[in-house]
């Protein structure tokens, strides 16, 4: 009676694990089965789009349209991106050509989009140049050359198109860009932003000066930065101007009763000190004794001309 109590325990434990056996079988098939069915969901989507989208000639690239705001050649644009015709123009990264572009440092932003079915159309935001910086590098054998580096409204450092860049020709020498001296040449990095506030300051400046009432009467030509709190300006006329960091518009009024002043007594400025609140110390020259300089003209020069 016991031997058959023992028999029957072991065959219901077998008809247990030959139950359990059979439905992971079954639970591992259905899941192998649902997991290769996605699989092949995937791989047949994947060929599909290649097949139909990203391998089809359809949308091959034909048309590369570029449009600029300065002087950028379109073919210089062009190479910058990366693209070239032929490649399929749903399967172009979009994000990646715009990476490309704003990485080149005279390029502020630039917005990249389809125009299916074959068209890419880009266009770009360029830094304008304000002011200009010589930093000196030496040379393996001795001696140094200047490196000219350009700076926008903002800070951001440039260097200057070379020539073969460029679609519009200079309207103006680039020597007439005002030169900051003065400042840490560590901080000159092409596509980093100054950090010197007495940089951003002279930077406002410049832009102060162009909606001032002394443009076309003289001009900006170098603005030193090394001392503190105050801004020493050297004009084309040879005139030397000191600037607090401070109300900038309110000093270029002033500069300009003064200059009138002058005018009217047959002198000109030689040395003038508005950074003294009350008493603004100047030093004459006669106007005769002075040689004429080179202001620009009474319009702003840095203006921007569509390259399309």
């Amino acid at each position: 009676m016991g031997r058959r109590h023992v028999l029957d325990v072991k065959l219901r434990s077998q008809q247990v694990r030959a139950v359990r056996l059979r439905w992971s079988a079954l639970v591992f098939a259905v899941s192998f089965g649902t997991v290769f069915g996605l699989y092949l969901v995937w791989r047949s989507s994947e060929w599909a789009l290649s097949r139909f989208l990203y391998e089809n000639r359809t949308f091959a690239i034909s048309q590369i349209e570029v449009q600029t705001d300065g002087a950028i050649s379109l073919e210089q644009l062009r190479r910058w991106s990366g693209v070239k015709p032929g490649q399929n123009l749903l399967a172009l990264d979009l994000a990646r050509v715009k990476r490309d572009l704003e990485l080149v440092p005279v390029i502020q932003s630039a917005a990249v989009e389809r125009i299916l079915p074959h068209t890419l159309r880009i266009r770009v935001v360029e830094r304008e140049p304000l002011a200009q910086v010589y930093v000196p590098q030496g040379r393996p054998k001795g001696g140094y050359d200047m490196t000219l580096f350009h700076l926008d409204p903002e800070g951001f450092v440039m260097l200057p198109l070379e020539p073969r860049q460029r679609a519009v020709p200079l309207t103006e020498p680039l020597e007439q860009l005002p030169t900051i001296a003065g400042l840490n040449f560590t901080e000159l990095r092409p596509g980093r932003r100054v950090d010197s506030a007495q940089v951003r300051t002279a930077l406002q400046l410049v832009v102060a000066f162009d909606r001032s009432p002394m443009v076309g009467l003289d001009d900006l030509r170098r603005i030193e930065v090394s001392a503190p709190e105050i801004l020493q300006v050297t004009t084309w006329r040879g005139s030397e101007i000191t600037f607090s960091v401070r109300e900038l518009d309110r000093q270029l009024r002033r500069w300009r009763e003064i200059y009138d002043a002058g005018e009217r007594k047959g002198k000109v400025i030689a040395t003038l000190d508005l950074a003294v609140p009350n008493n603004i110390p100047a030093r004459w020259l006669e106007a005769n004794a002075v040689m004429p300089g080179a202001p620009k003209s009474t319009q702003p020069s840095r203006n921007r001309k569509k390259n399309v």
